[in-house]
């Protein structure tokens, strides 16, 4: 049998329900690896207190089985609340704050009989692709811990690379399931708009960018907890419902159309040695009997850029507007909240009208294109992690970035216009060899059969995963 700190969470699963170990010995398992790696890593923040952990899981042994989660720890992205730990969001200013309740998505793993044990570590507010921030300082990448692993779930991607976690939450908003991913060499699914419903608070109508999912080794795992996750939920209007993603899980995938998006026709600039990288990954697809076709940018680049920035500030302003009207408060956001606060609540309506009506167009491009392809591809990041005391690259191949994020511009196609993307790993290079992946991007509502190209992905590509990280 596998390391219990490397086994997948369903054979984790399958041992518990068959009583081959207990709860009680998992959690001692987790909590000795994280002891052992994360002091490193620096993945996990607020861990429980060792006495109540084990008092959990010894309680779990006793307890009638929930579901497939049934003592299985779990750590929770620190955007989240979870019941008695802190949710800082990486602030200074929420860093006493401690969760009364759970967030619906975490209550639904805990109905499955997930057992919480802290928290993932994310950039502040979940701001930026680098998970770095005051309170718990920055998250280190497992196969170089003098390089970034990606965010805003950088602490998750980092925490399932080293086996201190079988499987995670995250969220995205600017690809931070499928950036943190793609460097730390596991699976983050960002999953339909509406599947996995947010909290029901605030505005439920205006922001539809951000959304959580899954994070996990293989793509099994993603389906079984994206099914826990997801669900109608009668208090969100853009709640949806689909037929379960596990069950449909195999590595037999009917013939595959896949449009290669490459460079968006010279719109993105990748660091040296991703697109070699994606060359290599589309000859595996198309030795699995895949039907790869490139194509030209389907819509403009730049007009999907102003769309997104402007909605993007938009949702962000009205979430942190509150905080930022305190002088006392605003001194301790960071510069890129302020950016995003400050253009935000500059727009004026008719800007906001236009973005969706950009967002409008590019949807209805996208969905001619799928009638055509079953799955659009492009790379999960356009540079390799970065150095750790580098806040965001301020340029690629010679070309400035123009903004604190425009580094990940390769990410907003699919999110735009609410799509469900997969990150695939496809190996390591670059200068300092390091990890990357390709984004899979579905239809609307194609989440389960993602999850089966994923799958046969996953099955015919284990050099792709033999090389661990450093711990």
């Amino acid at each position: 049998m596998t390391e219990l700190h490397y086994e997948t969470a369903l054979n984790l699963s399958s041992l518990l329900q068959r009583r081959e170990i207990s709860a009680l010995e998992l959690m001692r398992a987790t909590l000795a690896r994280i002891d052992a790696v994360n002091g490193s890593i620096n993945a996990i923040v607020s861990l429980g207190e060792t006495d109540d952990l084990l008092a959990l899981a010894s309680a779990a042994d006793l307890q009638p089985r929930k579901g497939w989660l049934h003592g299985i720890p779990i750590a929770i992205k620190d955007l989240a609340n979870a019941s008695g730990y802190p949710t800082t969001m990486g602030s200074p200013l929420f860093v006493d704050t401690v969760a009364a309740t759970d967030d619906i998505m975490v209550r639904r793993l805990k109905d499955a009989g997930a057992l919480v044990i802290g928290k993932t570590n994310t950039p502040e507010f979940g701001l930026g692709s680098h998970t770095f921030n005051p309170v718990f300082g920055a998250t280190k990448n497992p196969y170089d811990v003098t390089k970034s692993a990606g965010g805003s779930s950088g602490g998750a991607g980092a925490a399932l690379a080293t086996g201190m976690v079988s499987i995670a939450d995250g969220s995205d908003m600017m690809g931070s399931l499928r950036n943190p991913a793609a460097w730390n060499n596991v699976y983050g699914m960002r999953p339909s708009f509406g599947l996995v419903p947010s909290e029901p608070s605030g505005d439920l109508f205006l922001h539809q960018l951000a959304t959580n999912g899954p994070m996990a080794r293989n793509p099994s795992d993603l389906a079984a907890l994206l099914d826990t996750m997801s669900g109608y939920d009668p208090r969100h209007p853009l709640s949806v419902t689909q037929a379960p993603a596990y069950p449909e899980i195999s590595d037999n995938v009917e013939p595959v159309r896949v449009g290669w998006l490459d460079d968006w026709s010279g719109a993105f600039q990748y660091e040296v040695g991703i697109k070699g990288l994606a060359q290599g990954a589309l000859k595996q697809m198309s030795e699995l009997g895949w039907d790869v076709t490139s194509l030209a940018a389907p819509f403009s680049a730049e007009q999907i850029w102003e769309s997104w920035i402007t909605l993007r500030s938009f949702s962000i302003s009205m979430g942190l507007r509150e905080i930022y009207d305190e002088p006392s408060k605003r001194v301790k956001l960071k510069s890129a909240a302020i950016y995003e606060i400050e253009r935000g609540i500059g727009l004026r309506a008719l800007e906001v009208h236009k973005a969706s009506e950009i967002r409008s167009a590019w949807f209805r491009k996208a969905a001619e294109l799928f009638e055509t392809f079953d799955v659009l591809v492009l790379p999960s990041a356009q540079v390799f992690p970065f150095e750790l005391n580098l806040e965001h690259p301020l340029e690629i191949n010679g070309q400035a970035m123009d903004t604190y994020h425009r580094w990940m511009e390769v990410v907003i196609a699919a999110g735009l216009i609410g799509l469900p993307t997969i990150n695939v790993p496809i190996g390591f290079g670059g200068a300092n060899d390091l990890p990357m992946g390709l984004q899979l991007i579905g239809k609307r509502g194609s989440d389960a059969r993602l999850l089966r190209m994923a799958r046969a992905w996953h099955s015919a590509t284990n050099e792709n995963r033999e090389r661990q990280p450093l711990f």
